[in-house]
């Protein structure tokens, strides 16, 4: 096998929708100033009784089962996570321990936004490398855990939900060479810290970062699989919000592709952001099979992560 390929993907979002009518009961806001700002209508919140892992065995069962596959054909477990509550069991051997994966190799991820990028690259590379046959990558975060819900500067923004994929041995390349980095010195930019932890960001800084820098290194994703950004048939790129999404899509140059919004309906679900999105299309049919996609993740630490997939 000379390479590693996306076999299906699969989501899952909690059944509760929170409207920005909602919030605007909750703190001083109102439905314009988030729409207009970022580009949000509605988000999903997990209960008390819905943790982290949950979902992300919901989301995982999905693509196993959109793949064909048992829970004893895994041997590697990825969960890309910022919002797990205790250090050990990890939150991919809870995921593991759900689906009744025997004996996988359970690691979890924690680069925030640009998760779940950096999380398929090391699935590649382990798939790629023979040390797994095949992996369940997942993206997970219940940032409704860890929001300040008086602060409307961070509540408007933040949803629930995760996203898995199935990688899996091939004979062609599925997942082009990631392209990965980070900008530490700034890495306060985007914070969950404290007791309680509490997530906050410089939202200025952020955009400014987003918008200016990141769209030379994502053409640069494309240029490492051989692909011009006109050939793109879909991007993905993290649901942060309308405002970073839109011109950051344009400064790429996929003028040919689908650009994912799910942000309008799902909010910043961090980790779960780029996987639930590009579940969501290829369940629309909004992109075929074999399509190429740029899948590019950013934000906490200001870390950024992006390659370019063929689409399930």
């Amino acid at each position: 096998m000379n390479g590693s390929r996306i076999a299906a993907v699969g989501h899952y979002q909690p059944a509760k929708v929170l409207t920005n009518e909602d919030l605007a009961g909750l703190v001083d806001t109102s439905d314009e100033w988030i729409t207009s700002r970022v580009g949000i209508r509605t988000r999903h919140i997990a209960g008390p009784d819905e943790p982290v892992d949950e979902l992300a065995a919901h989301a995982a069962a999905k693509a196993l089962a959109a793949a064909g596959l048992a829970p004893g054909d895994i041997d590697l477990v990825l969960v890309a996570t910022s919002t797990a509550v205790d250090r050990s069991p990890n939150m991919a051997a809870r995921v593991a321990a759900r689906l009744g994966i025997p004996s996988p190799a359970a690691m979890d991820v924690n680069v925030v936004c640009a998760g779940f990028t950096h999380a398929l690259a090391t699935a590649d590379h382990a798939v790629r490398a023979g040390a797994s046959l095949r992996a369940l990558v997942i993206g997970a975060d219940k940032m409704s855990a860890v929001t300040d819900w008086s602060d409307r500067t961070t509540c408007v923004l933040v949803g629930d939900g995760a996203g898995a994929a199935v990688v899996e041995a091939a004979d062609e390349p599925g997942i082009g060479p990631v392209l990965w980095g980070s900008v530490p010195e700034m890495g306060h930019a985007v914070r969950i810290e404290g007791t309680p932890a509490r997530f906050a960001q410089e939202g200025q800084s952020v955009y400014r970062w987003a918008t200016t820098q990141l769209p030379p290194i994502a053409r640069k994703a494309c240029e490492r699989a051989g692909l011009a950004p006109e050939d793109l048939a879909g991007v993905v790129l993290h649901q942060a919000n309308l405002r970073i999404i839109e011109p950051l899509a344009e400064k790429i140059g996929a003028v040919n592709a689908v650009v994912a919004r799910d942000v309008a309906e799902s909010g910043n679900t961090s980790a779960a952001s780029i996987p639930l999105a590009f579940s969501k299309l290829v369940e629309k049919g909004a992109i075929s099979a074999g399509d190429p996609v740029l899948l590019f993740g950013f934000g906490g630490n200001l870390s950024y992560a992006g390659q370019v997939v063929r689409c399930p």
